[in-house]
């Protein structure tokens, strides 16, 4: 009759294996130490190695995602912060730089108001009436002067336009007359009474187009009332021969041709009855003036061959036509100027 043997408590049976295997398992993971037994110590042993193991591989990887988890907010809080102060600074940047431009807008405009009153006033300021010293051919008393006989020109013009217009119903003044300079009937009216040019229309309006350079057939404002009476009176030989070629040129493509000769010349001849074609004097003229101007003979004067034609021959300055003031007007214009410094 076989009998069971009983398995003593803590003996070496696979059961009370299993149980030390599985109490140092649980053991080990709740924190405790290894099993008493010498199969077990063994196990226990590389538990504890392999489950540490793993343990701080989880705790690193848990910590560590932890850090970046916590650090992207700091991150792009830091970002987010920076951001707002750069959007800050260029705000208050570009608020600075509005402002700025406007006061120098401001300044300008503030500028261009006082450079006008003074303008309508005929007077200057010390800046502006050096400035003039320096450009052009004048004393500062001349260019007073000069300025106290504009600010006359244009108010009286703009008297008479009203008074025109009080006495004509049908005459309109003209809108801001007073502002706009010295127009063309005025200053047709100078070039008569004052210079003695005595001169043909076409001349006339090409004289008072090419007098400021840049504002052609526009009123004459001071700075073009004093740099051109500069050239017109005081200018050198160089200054006079620009002048000179800018009113011969009708259209201003910078060539004296054979139609604009003939156009000059036509009617400074005077008719005579007994001329049964008038237009071949005239195309003989233009011949002339082509062999003694054309320096490179194409056929038109450039302002390259004017300047080289006046340098060889003075005379031939004027040669379309007078667009300068007389020897005498000039000396007897300047003279009102000098008394005009003397008695000051």
């Amino acid at each position: 009759m076989n009998r069971s043997r009983s398995v003593p408590p803590g003996g070496s049976g696979g059961g009370g294996q299993a149980q030390q295997s599985a109490v140092t398992k649980l053991a080990f993971l709740a924190g405790g130490g290894g099993g008493t037994g010498k199969g077990s110590g063994g196990l226990a042993t590389v538990l504890n190695t392999r489950g540490g193991a793993m343990i701080m591989k989880s705790v690193s990887i848990f910590l560590a995602s932890g850090r970046r988890a916590s650090a992207v907010p700091r991150d792009r809080t830091k970002s987010g912060e920076r951001g707002q102060s750069l959007d800050r600074r260029g705000q208050q940047q570009q608020q600075q730089q509005q402002q700025q431009g406007g006061r120098l807008r401001d300044s300008r405009r503030n500028r261009k108001i006082l450079a006008r009153m003074d303008e309508l006033n005929g007077k200057l300021n010390p800046k502006m009436l050096e400035m003039y010293k320096r450009r052009t051919h004048f004393s500062k008393i001349e260019v007073e002067a000069l300025c106290k006989i504009f600010r006359k020109l244009v108010t009286n013009a703009s008297l008479n336009s009203k008074a025109l217009a009080a006495n004509n119903a049908g005459v309109i003044a003209k809108a801001g007359s007073s502002t706009d300079g010295i127009d063309r009937s005025v200053f047709r009216e100078l070039l008569h009474s004052t210079f003695d040019i005595v001169t043909e229309e076409t001349l006339m309006e090409r004289i008072f187009c090419a007098w400021e350079k840049g504002y052609e057939g526009l009123p004459i404002r001071l700075e073009g009332w004093i740099l051109g009476l500069s050239t017109f009176l005081k200018g050198t030989q160089a200054e006079k021969t620009a002048f000179c070629f800018r009113v011969y040129d009708l259209n201003s493509d910078g060539y004296i041709t054979k139609d604009e000769m003939f156009a000059l010349l036509r009617n400074c001849l005077i008719k005579q009855p007994q001329d049964e074609d008038p237009d071949e004097g005239v195309k003989d003229l233009v011949e002339i003036a082509l062999r003694k101007l054309d320096m490179d003979k194409d056929g038109k004067v450039s302002f390259q061959d004017y300047q080289e034609a006046i340098a060889e021959e003075p005379l031939l300055l004027e040669a379309f036509g007078q667009c300068l003031p007389s020897d005498r007007s000039t000396v007897s214009f300047l003279s009102t100027l000098q008394a005009q410094e003397e008695s000051t």
